[in-house]
């Protein structure tokens, strides 16, 4: 289906705002610029570019999968463990795979595999020579699992040789921290991997290919079978240390018992894994005594320690701010997500002060800016963003990083000339794409002049993406779930948007040593701890932090020694190690051969899975008859509660037979690769091309007349 011009997208929808703004409005001299960012009449609908064919699952699978998760708070430390039943329907011996989402913070560390009576422990492995240990396994017609991470928050399992009527189950563990705000904990179990856009510029050579076909592997069920996939089962015991109050389970139905201080939470019944868990709680007591943590082992002491800066800068002025808010509108975006992405973006609007400058930014495979650049937030600007806002539809793909550069470059040279002003990008989006790193790179390249604030929407959205993009851009991340929690999400957001950070971070140890992670301190915001994880070779010392809040100096200090213990933290550590050495990556300070290493030697000396290390099982008992083929199943996932199946795949979806093009094809990626615009006209520019064009048309028709009287 051929792609509209960009023209056609916002040149309408702009003429009927204009007709009903102010007249005092300027129009842009350089509106005839839009026509050479438009996409040909003939250019793909990229949104679906990636999502054909093999992204369509229109029957059932032949393996059926069921996921039990058996989850333990201690702390402000969760330990999960997830159990993947593979059950065979069919009369063939079957290879399944299945990709589906973890924590972005969680370290797996475990996987076993069950077949019948017999248990197989898996095996920490590089990641070539574990693939290759399946591969063998498999071909020899033994049971076999393999666990690999393709991103930090997407991993896929494999398992081989499952026999006609058999029932395989693989066991994987991992542990996260449990994230704080403004006091209440939370902890989030993502259920379902969204189908990723792959930008098709990235797509430069085999590896490129092969880590695309990677992320787009999972075929999405069509809604139309009028059946949901993975029925998921939950139980959470939750001993954070303190008596539970305000329990909420923010998207399923559950059920609670036992003391407040050992409360347990069961799904009240079985789900589709269609949408993330989320469960949160705050403290009986004003003060829960929580945030140090540390765990003694062979290799050293490893140490987490939580610091909250004061919750309320109500006090402190509120500087001027450069606010460019950046909006997906893109097919991933269609139904709900649309809706809470609008909602929210009208919600902030209706923050600004007259002192403040803003923008608009909305992007699919095309970008609009409102205005070229920040404008005073006078109401006639306000309320043309809004209606602009309102006007927008989901469609096309997902081309984050021309709007994000245009964010950056707005915001650093546009109308706020007060060099005390704070200059904020926020941006709304699923983050449903594949090239994470350029999105981070972008960032790193701003130079810190620009704090970046990611709002996720919808019911699974990329917190991978959204939680590095906030912290190397010196932001926070928030996420919005449902249209019902527009307003109780954004107003903490803005009122932290609206208040000075703890800046000028700085560390030390006194009387003692800690190689700490992270690397890069962040700002830190009123009631959001910074979490900090070290290893030292005897916990000692005191840890002071400090900083400046509105210009005064700010201090924190913590007694190392009173820690509590926890098994959880020498994991953690490894984990927030990597993420340090991705991060180096992405920002060009380590070559991919050095990271490699880096991430190898750590994975294995931790027992984590990882980018270069995976977990793999090999059950040495006879299984398949020789000469007995195979037969892989990509195994597929539901759609993410409330996405808009024909908004992302197009309405003719359905009648895309077996025989269509592969998701990962690559050389039907690259043949219809875009040439996208890296900067894009202001949306009153395309006001005055709309009005300029109906001036000669109208100019024509009067011509026309006149000739005709005479």
């Amino acid at each position: 289906m051929p792609q509209p011009l960009t023209l056609r997208r916002a040149l309408i929808p702009a003429i009927v705002l204009a007709l009903g703004a102010p007249a005092t409005l300027a129009v842009n001299a350089t509106a005839a610029a839009a026509a050479d960012e438009a996409a040909p009449d003939d250019a793909p609908a990229a949104g679906v570019l990636l999502l054909k064919g093999k992204g369509i699952s229109q029957a059932l699978p032949a393996v059926r999968l069921g996921t039990d998760m058996d989850v333990t708070v201690t702390g402000q430390v969760a330990r999960v463990r997830v159990t993947q039943a593979f059950r065979n329907t069919s009369n063939k011996w079957m290879e399944a795979s299945y990709l589906y989402p973890l924590p972005q913070d969680g370290a797996v560390d475990s996987l076993k595999m069950v077949v019948g009576q017999r248990v197989t422990v898996g095996q920490i492995q590089p990641r070539e020579k574990a693939m290759a240990t399946y591969e063998a396994a498999k071909q020899s017609g033994v049971k076999a699992s393999l666990v690999q991470q393709q991103r930090p928050n997407m991993f896929s399992t494999l398992v081989a040789n499952v026999g006609p009527g058999e029932t395989v189950l693989i066991s994987i563990e991992y542990q996260a921290p449990v994230t704080q705000a403004n006091g209440t904990f939370s902890l989030r179990l993502p259920l379902v991997v969204g189908p990723r856009y792959v930008p098709p510029h990235t797509l430069t050579g085999q590896s490129a290919v092969v880590d695309a076909q990677a992320v787009t592997s999972a075929p999405v069920l069509d809604p139309k079978l009028g059946v949901k996939l993975n029925p998921t089962s939950i139980a959470v015991r939750l001993a954070p240390g303190f008596d539970v109050a305000n329990l909420i389970s923010r998207y399923h139905k559950v059920n609670v018992s036992g003391p407040l201080d050992d409360r347990t939470v069961r799904l009240a019944e079985s789900v589709p894994a269609d949408r993330d868990f989320v469960l949160e709680w705050r403290s009986a007591s004003a003060d829960p005594t929580l945030g140090l943590f540390a765990q003694h082992t062979d290799k050293g002491d490893y140490v987490m320690a939580s610091v909250t800066p004061p919750a309320d800068l109500s006090r402190l002025p509120t500087p001027p701010r450069e606010m460019v808010f950046v909006i997906d509108n893109s097919g991933s975006m269609g139904g709900a997500s649309m809706q809470e992405a609008k909602a929210s973006l009208i919600h902030a609007l209706g923050t600004l002060r007259p002192q403040d400058h803003f923008n608009v930014i909305r992007f699919d495979d095309t970008m609009t800016r409102l205005f070229d650049h920040s404008v005073a937030a006078t109401p006639d600007q306000v309320d043309l963003a809004r209606r602009f806002a309102g006007s927008l539809e989901a469609q096309g793909g997902t081309e984050m990083l021309p709007a994000l550069k245009a964010a950056l470059a707005d915001a650093a040279t546009g109308g706020g000339n007060d060099p005390e002003t704070l200059r904020q990008i926020i941006f709304l989006t699923d983050g449903e794409i594949s090239n994470e790193r350029e999105m981070m790179a972008a960032i790193g390249d701003d130079g810190g002049r620009s704090h970046v604030f990611m709002v996720g929407i919808g019911s699974a959205p990329n917190d991978y993406l959204m939680e590095r993009m906030s912290t190397i851009g010196g932001g926070v991340y928030t996420h919005v779930g449902a249209p019902g929690e527009v307003a109780a999400k954004m107003m903490p957001l803005l009122d932290v948007l609206s208040h000075p950070a703890v800046r000028n971070l700085s560390v030390r140890v006194e009387g003692g040593s800690l190689d700490l992670t992270t690397s890069r301190l962040p700002d830190v915001y009123a009631g959001r701890p910074l979490v900090l994880v070290g290893r030292t070779d005897h916990l000692a010392g005191t840890l002071t932090v400090s900083g400046t809040i509105g210009g005064k100096l700010w201090q924190k200090r913590v007694d190392l020694t009173r820690a509590q213990p926890s098994p959880a933290v020498e994991k953690l550590w490894a984990h927030r190690r990597i993420t340090d050495v991705e991060a180096d990556r992405a920002l060009g300070k380590l070559d991919d051969a050095k990271a490699d290493a880096e991430v190898e030697r750590i994975g294995m000396e931790s027992g984590i899975v990882t980018s270069r290390t995976s977990l793999v099982a090999v059950d040495q008992t006879p299984s398949r008859p020789q000469g007995t083929p195979l037969t892989k199943e990509d195994l597929p996932i539901n759609l993410p509660a409330g996405w808009d199946f024909d908004t992302l795949f197009g309405q003719n979806a359905a009648s895309a037979g077996p025989d269509a093009d592969a998701a990962g094809d690559a050389a039907a990626m690259q043949s219809q690769a875009l040439d996208l615009p890296q900067t894009a006209t202001g949306f009153l520019g395309l006001v005055g091309q709309g009005l300029a064009l109906l001036l000669v048309g109208l100019t024509g028709l009067a011509v026309l007349l006149r000739r005709r009287a005479a």
